[in-house]
């Protein structure tokens, strides 16, 4: 080898070197940049549900279910999300969209795609378009229903 084809070896790996550096850089700020909004709309319980579970705080996401006979308790919350009874969402990006009330019940459009690196990421959109169900309770938006990964079945259900 000469000493052109070292210099060319060489700049092509710093360029490499300074996209990881990049390509991480970007991937860990977007993980801190989440930040919780004001729950006062269901559309912001919704969110702040889903955040508290991205970062594994599941006292808060427990904080917003809807009180209705047979809630799980905080143990039993938390069983599905650590055990993997739930689906993946890790690894998907959330977008919410149209709110829709009626008196005291609301539904928030959930969309998700799979593969992004955090929620509420920007990216293509419509592989799963679901919907939160949320009630008024104390002038406060519950949480009834959730899409599937953020949901566990069993819950509000009468066990034997």
């Amino acid at each position: 080898m000469n000493m052109k084809q070292d210099r060319f070896l060489v700049g092509i790996l710093l360029g490499i070197g300074i996209l990881v550096a990049l390509a991480l850089g970007v991937f860990f700020t977007r993980r801190a940049n989440i930040a919780y909004v004001d729950d006062s709309t269901p559309q912001g319980v919704t969110k702040n549900y889903l955040i508290a579970l991205y970062q594994e705080d599941y006292q808060k996401a427990y904080s917003y279910l809807a009180e209705k006979p047979y809630k799980p308790s905080l143990q039993e919350f938390m069983k599905p999300f650590l055990n993997g009874y739930t689906g993946s969402f890790e690894n998907s990006m959330v977008e919410l969209g149209e709110t829709r009330q009626t008196g005291e019940i609301a539904t928030v459009q959930v969309l998700q795609n799979y593969g992004d690196s955090a929620p509420f990421d920007s990216g293509y959109r419509g592989l799963s378009d679901t919907h939160a169900l949320l009630i008024l309770q104390e002038g406060q938006w519950k949480i009834e229903q959730m899409p599937y990964e953020f949901w566990y079945y069993e819950w509000y259900q009468k066990t034997e």
